[in-house]
């Protein structure tokens, strides 16, 4: 099994790779910017392919598909899991800073898989799963830039998810609420026993990940009952917005370092 892991270097990326080397047969390719971090990965892996790359330059999505194709020759599993946080809200940083986390967490996102789709295709049965949030489909104050990216992300993935089927590539979306790292630690969530519920580990959204893509399932929310948000803001839109507006939900959601 060939399986390629996006911003490997840190966070879930890295939590993701270490789950799936231990499948059987596993082949890992990590690709993020940080060389030394990589190489420190492949290491306690016991070998992967690295490729310390930004994927904001034109030029890598192609380049990783020829390394991936000279080196394996095949593609079974492409994990797009680097991502960015957004910052303030829409008036603090307008258009760029929306920019800045959709040409990561969207554009990046699209334009890897576009490139390795032709391999994918002809690997199949073979599946991408993206790293999506709650965020990305309800939204709440100071999240805009980071809720727009993965709101384009998971529409996005739904409609490439049918198109793809006749062809074998399965693509599924991953959607972590708030998830404990290292730099995120959630203590305040984590402190009252009636918000603990919420929180994630990072092992856990890799078993996930793992997961949908075994089992070929096209979504997963973790924990499960964050499933039920974007029903109540859909059934309940009056009590969801004065929520979540008057700061129901203020911890801080962590993605990974690209």
């Amino acid at each position: 099994m060939i399986a390629l892991v996006t911003g490997a270097s840190s966070g879930l990326g890295a939590a993701t790779a270490r789950r799936l080397a231990s499948e059987p047969g596993a082949h890992l390719v990590l690709v993020a910017r940080r060389r030394d971090r990589l190489d420190a990965l492949a290491g306690e892996l016991g070998g992967a392919t690295v490729i310390a790359a930004d994927l904001l330059d034109e030029a890598v999505p192609a380049l990783v598909a020829r390394r991936v194709t000279d080196e394996y020759g095949r593609l079974d599993l492409l994990v797009n899991s680097a991502g960015i946080r957004g910052r303030g809200s829409f008036a603090e940083g307008g258009w760029a800073e929306v920019q800045r986390v959709m040409s990561t967490n969207f554009d990046a996102v699209v334009r890897l898989t576009e490139a390795l789709l032709p391999l994918l295709r002809r690997s199949a049965p073979s599946s991408v799963v993206n790293i999506g949030s709650v965020a990305g489909r309800v939204a709440r104050p100071r999240t805009g830039s980071y809720s727009a990216s993965k709101f384009a992300l998971a529409g996005w993935t739904e409609a490439v998810q049918m198109e793809e089927a006749r062809h074998g590539v399965h693509m599924a979306l991953v959607q972590p609420g708030y998830v404990s790292t290292e730099g995120f630690p959630q203590r305040e969530l984590l402190a009252r026993p009636w918000t603990r519920w919420m929180v994630s580990t990072e092992d856990k959204v890799a078993e996930a990940i793992v997961d949908v893509w075994r089992n070929r399932r096209p979504e997963a929310y973790l924990p499960k009952p964050y499933g039920l948000v974007p029903v109540a803001r859909v059934l309940l839109p009056g009590l969801y917005r004065r929520a979540v507006a008057g700061g129901a939900f203020t911890a801080t959601t962590p993605t990974q370092q690209r």
